[in-house]
């Protein structure tokens, strides 16, 4: 089986109950990587958040997307990742400039908003996730405890070449009831529990499995594909820039002579000249002047 760089693998452990996923990124992770310039500690919680934002996408059963965000955890200001349900990531990540020389980490009382949008619905969900302990892992697997009463256990590592995760969760049979053996959802925990980061990042998905549940009667799906993907657009530019309003943009046009816009996720540059940002408002009303009193 010839699986791609960057892939999502689902897998069950029958005997166990229990199922799981496995992501790794590499072109992907080394796109958004090279985008943003960050020192290790901020990579590796990025390289963390895009990797989990692609786990749990494993869930999704519609057209729609699901992001995690974090701000203002001390120095780390923000991280943002995001995964649609057809495999495209990105994310982004900023530290405050004003503690430059202070170490990004997560911060106690900080907290996370896991938001799913389904495009067919229109509808948004989010959940809110406190960080306790200082770590993303444990963070998550709460979330899952608390909003979907759902065993969840996670290993996440980055470097800044490639970041991967996976991810067990306990499956409920009909009525509520485990599935598996009684044991099995413990046993999988000890099992997952002695995964080395190297491991994860470097071992081909059957191996790493292997290693791992050989006895657990592995069931492993086909490879679903990754890859970095932006959602900007000239179209969604314009919408933001006709947004400010008419008076706005004469005034950045009279300052700078085009509008310019780059995208922080890729990079990509949007430039809006006086014929462009005239083209936005030619639908609009003209302004009606004040009658004059006499």
């Amino acid at each position: 089986m010839t699986v791609p760089d960057d892939f999502l693998h689902r897998f069950r452990l029958e005997r166990a109950g229990v199922h799981g996923a496995l992501v790794r990124l590499d072109e992907a992770w080394r796109h958004i990587h090279g985008n943003g310039e960050y020192d290790a500690p901020l990579a590796e919680l990025l390289g963390q958040t895009v990797a989990a934002s692609a786990l749990f996408t494993s869930a999704i059963k519609f057209d729609g997307r699901l992001s995690i965000q974090l701000r203002d955890s001390g120095a780390l200001r923000l991280l943002f990742a995001e995964c649609t349900s057809d495999g495209q990531v990105r994310g982004i990540g900023r530290r405050d400039d004003e503690q430059a020389k202070a170490r990004v980490s997560l911060e106690p009382g900080a907290h996370l908003a896991i938001t799913i949008e389904n495009s067919a619905t229109d509808t948004r969900y989010q959940g809110l996730v406190p960080v306790e302990h200082g770590d993303l892992a444990s963070a998550f697997e709460g979330y899952f405890r608390r909003s979907e009463q759902l065993p969840t256990r996670l290993v996440l590592a980055a470097t800044g070449q490639r970041c991967a995760g996976l991810m067990l969760q306990q499956v409920a049979a009909a009525g509520g009831v485990h599935a598996g053996d009684a044991d099995g959802w413990n046993r999988a925990e000890h099992l997952l529990a002695t995964l080395r980061p190297d491991e994860l990042l470097e071992l081909p998905p059957e191996d790493l499995l292997y290693r791992l549940f050989h006895e657990e009667d592995i069931r492993l799906q086909a490879a679903r594909p990754l890859a970095f993907g932006c959602t900007c657009s000239r179209e969604r530019v314009a919408d933001m820039l006709r947004s400010l309003g008419h008076e706005e943009n004469e005034s950045v046009l009279a300052e700078q002579g085009s509008a310019q816009i780059t995208c922080e996720f890729c990079n990509r540059r949007y430039v809006f000249d006086g014929a462009d940002v005239a083209a936005l408002f030619v639908d609009e009303p003209p302004a009606t002047a004040m009658p004059t009193r006499h």
